[in-house]
C-alpha cells in the first residue's frame, strides 16, 4: 500500500472587522480534524481568540481551545471559518468543516485537491 504524503493548499486569512488585514499561508489539509486549526500569528491581523470551547480529543481526553473568526480564502474560494487559535509555531491545518465550505475535494490517489466545480463539469462533459 502506498504512503499518503502531505497535501498543502493555499489560504489567505482576513480580519472579518477589516478586509485590508490579511496573512497568506500554506496550510496542511488535515481530514482528521473537523476544525481548522489556525496559528496565533493571526494577532498580527487583528485577530484575537473570542472566546474557549471545549473539545474531546481522540483518546477521550477533553481540553479547552480558544476560538477565532475568519474570513478565508481556501484555493481561491471564500469560506467563514470558526477555528482553534494554535500555539506559535505550530503548522496551520484545514479541517473537514472548511475544506467542505469552500467545496474543495481531497484527492488521495494524486495527493492533492481540487474543487467540486471541477469534478461536477467532468461528470457534466462525460455524458454529452
Amino acid at each position: 500500500m502506498a504512503k499518503l504524503g502531505y497535501i498543502h493548499a493555499p489560504v489567505t486569512a482576513q480580519n472579518p472587522g477589516d478586509a485590508s488585514k490579511e496573512l497568506e499561508a500554506t496550510f496542511h489539509i488535515d481530514r482528521g480534524f473537523r476544525i481548522t486549526h489556525l496559528r496565533a500569528m493571526l494577532e498580527t491581523i487583528g485577530i484575537a481568540p473570542e472566546r474557549k470551547r471545549e473539545y474531546v480529543l481522540a483518546d477521550g481526553s477533553e481540553v479547552k481551545f480558544d476560538i477565532i473568526v475568519a474570513r478565508m480564502e481556501i484555493v481561491g474560494e471564500l469560506a467563514g471559518s470558526t477555528a482553534v487559535f494554535g500555539e506559535s509555531g505550530t503548522e496551520p491545518s484545514l479541517g473537514a468543516l472548511d475544506l467542505q465550505a469552500a467545496d474543495v475535494v481531497v484527492d488521495p490517489r494524486k495527493e492533492g485537491y481540487t474543487t467540486k466545480d471541477v469534478i461536477v463539469d467532468a461528470a457534466i462533459e462525460s455524458r454529452i
